[in-house]
């Protein structure tokens, strides 16, 4: 029998209120499930408001343990009534560790593990290198039920490295839960075309859809660059595995984005590209490696 496994991005709008946009995201994940969605993607850090605009020491207590976050109680009791996966973007404290980290929750409700975002910015408006550590986990992929899915978290997705770390072990799907928006250092600067268009060549280079979820809206937090919320574009969007764009939305809009891929096609098709055959990291690595003097 053919695998095919539906996929879906939230979009929406976050306020101040962990227990409101956790009950939000709760909503769309059950829409996205009505229409036959079997792996959800939230954005990230759905639990509250981009608080990484400026340094403020009061935002390490919103971060808690992996498995007693409110979102990640929250969406296990959801995977398990619905039977769907959810990969839930959190803020996460270990000992006197803060990371920026994704929870995989199977269908059925299992804590599969956590990843910590290994690429972590630091400018204007996303000063994250104050909240979180660089990730300790290395990339991860989880065979959930429906499909081998790997997660990158936001910065991460600006790394081909990363989507192709994704892709050799084994992942059939890329995601990414994001955050991102205005740049408060430049008012002209918008990078919602370029975001989108670097996921779709890890879409190509690996033969395999990208998932995005971004979240919309101007939130209330100051940035002291320019004494303004940050804004952000949204855009969430699928793309298949030539980078085509089945699905998107626009700046504004709330709602889920739903996708069905034929994973039997895809893993023979990736194979037919020979992109993994014809693979040299032993040229690489000598090419990354300290010239000597001449």
């Amino acid at each position: 029998m053919t695998r095919t496994v539906s996929v879906a991005a939230i979009q929406t709008a976050y306020g101040s209120d962990m227990a409101a946009n956790i009950a939000k995201t709760e909503a769309f994940v059950r829409e996205a499930a009505a229409k036959g969605a079997q792996v959800i993607l939230p954005s990230e850090l759905f639990q509250g408001e981009y608080f990484c605009v400026s340094q403020e020491e009061k935002w390490f207590a919103t971060a808690f343990a992996w498995r007693e976050h409110p979102a990640v109680l929250a969406m296990q009791t959801l995977a398990r009534e619905l039977d769907v996966v959810i990969p839930t973007s959190i803020y996460e404290k270990e000992g006197p560790h803060y990371f920026n980290s994704l929870v995989m929750i199977d269908a059925g409700g299992e804590l599969m593990g956590v990843y910590r975002k290994s690429h972590i910015p630091d400018g204007p408006g996303y000063q994250e290198k104050y909240y979180f550590r660089p990730g300790d986990t290395g990339f991860k992929v989880w065979d959930t039920r429906f499909a081998k899915v790997g997660v990158g978290i936001c910065w991460d997705q600006w790394y081909p490295e990363a989507a192709r770390a994704m892709a050799l072990q084994g992942a059939e799907l890329l995601m990414y839960p994001t955050a991102i928006g205005s740049e408060p250092h430049d008012s002209e600067l918008n990078t919602a075309a370029p975001w989108q268009r670097i996921m779709q060549g890890h879409a190509v280079a690996n033969v395999m859809p990208v998932i995005a979820s971004n979240r919309i809206g101007t939130e209330s937090l100051i940035s002291p660059q320019n004494g303004a919320g940050q804004t952000f574009y949204g855009h969430s969007f699928i793309a298949n595995h030539r980078g085509d764009k089945v699905a998107e939305f626009g700046a504004g809009e709330e709602g889920v984005l739903v996708a069905q891929f034929d994973l039997d096609f895809l893993n023979t098709h990736r194979a037919a590209w020979g992109f993994f055959r014809d693979r040299r990291p032993e040229l690489y690595t000598a090419l990354a490696s300290p010239r000597p003097a001449l």
